[in-house]
């Protein structure tokens, strides 16, 4: 069993109402976020890949242009945008091309907070 990990860069702004008290976070500001996919299973015998990182790529393009430099607020079905439900939501737009999906993490490196998730129950 092999392990293969991709990571992409974004930028993004978002609000949060949260009950801490800090208006901080319902004005509107920015992250640099780190996403990274990863896929796990055995290479073909044919290829010796687990998967095309050429065609991993263009993929996590796709899922990237429609986080990056966007309001997270309005991306459609992110809701709340948490890094839970940037997981979540970048599970959902790859897992239907990328059969061995294992983890989508999504890093907040300069608070140093990451996310995974490991799919839906099943």
């Amino acid at each position: 069993m092999h392990e293969l990990s991709k990571q992409f860069r974004f930028d993004a702004a978002h609000t949060l109402e949260r009950d801490i008290g800090t208006d901080s976070s319902r004005r509107i500001h920015g992250h640099s976020y780190r996403g990274e996919v990863v896929v796990r299973g055995i290479p073909d015998p044919a290829t010796g890949m687990l998967v095309d990182l050429g065609a991993l790529e263009r993929l996590l393009d796709d899922a990237r242009s429609a986080l990056d430099h966007h309001f997270l607020n309005e991306v459609a079905d992110l809701g709340p945008a948490t890094l839970e439900n940037l997981c979540s939501w970048i599970w959902n737009r790859l897992s239907p091309t990328i059969p061995n999906l294992a983890i989508v993490r999504v890093h907040r490196d300069s608070g140093g907070e990451v996310c995974s998730y490991y799919g839906p129950s099943s």
